[in-house]
């Protein structure tokens, strides 16, 4: 039985965390997490050591039987650590929604790849295949519950102040928003949450082709970031 939601939260997948905001249907904003996902580097790192197998024997590693069975070994651990992760965030999320009651909103990855450009693809591949399945993974245990997934379009959603304050960028990883210091994970995330509660809403019409359903921890300042001592900073909390 799908539930009535009371407030919707936007999801943004990152490199080592998985970072999410919800707001109620006026927009306010209620909570903010951070899930850590350790599963994507741990996983590079098995397919590196398999490349650089293949760059250490380039002609003859197929015909190296203990190449073959160390490099095999490493992709399907590689593999396995993925997937596994991907089940265990997607519960996580799921849990959170159901908690909240609330819709769940990804970015739509199709336009994350529109908006690459070629130079950077390939490095793109392997994150993307393991977000697919952190979303299918997600949307799958959702339906179970009752609990809808909507997808949005990401463009720019770590760069706009959600909020209407002026942003200012400290770093690669940190923003000044008005008075607050925090990440822009947690931008990313509360744009998508807002863009999501406009397609709600009727604003973007068209749901993502790739679904089939119709439809605070503290940021601590860190080495490198000294300014965020200097300002109120936002609360969100953090899944073990």
């Amino acid at each position: 039985m799908p539930r009535e939601p009371r407030v919707v939260m936007g999801v943004d997948l990152n490199f080592n965390n998985i970072t999410y905001t919800i707001i109620n249907l006026n927009s306010e904003l209620v909570s903010m997490g951070v899930i850590p996902f350790r599963g994507l580097s741990r996983a590079l790192h098995l397919r590196k050591l398999a490349e650089d197998l293949q760059r250490k024997h380039p002609r003859n590693w197929r015909f190296l039987k203990w190449a073959r069975r160390i490099r095999a070994k490493w992709l399907s651990r590689a593999r396995n650590i993925l997937v596994d992760s991907a089940h265990r965030v997607s519960k996580k999320l799921v849990e959170v929604a159901r908690e909240y009651n609330a819709v769940i909103v990804f970015e739509d990855l199709e336009k994350i790849k529109e908006n690459s450009n070629g130079g950077r693809k390939l490095s793109w591949m392997k994150p993307l295949w393991c977000y697919r399945r952190i979303q299918e993974y997600t949307e799958y245990k959702a339906l179970i519950e009752g609990i809808k997934t909507i997808y949005v379009n990401p463009a720019k959603t770590s760069r706009k102040p959600p909020n209407g304050k002026k942003i200012r960028f400290i770093n690669y990883r940190f923003v000044q928003l008005g008075e607050s210091i925090t990440s822009r994970d947690v931008v990313a995330s509360w744009n998508l949450a807002l863009r999501g509660l406009k397609q709600m809403r009727g604003f973007w019409v068209t749901w993502s082709p790739n679904s089939p359903r119709s439809e605070a921890v503290k940021t601590r300042a860190k080495r490198g970031n000294p300014e965020a001592k200097k300002h109120t900073q936002l609360i969100t909390a953090i899944h073990k």
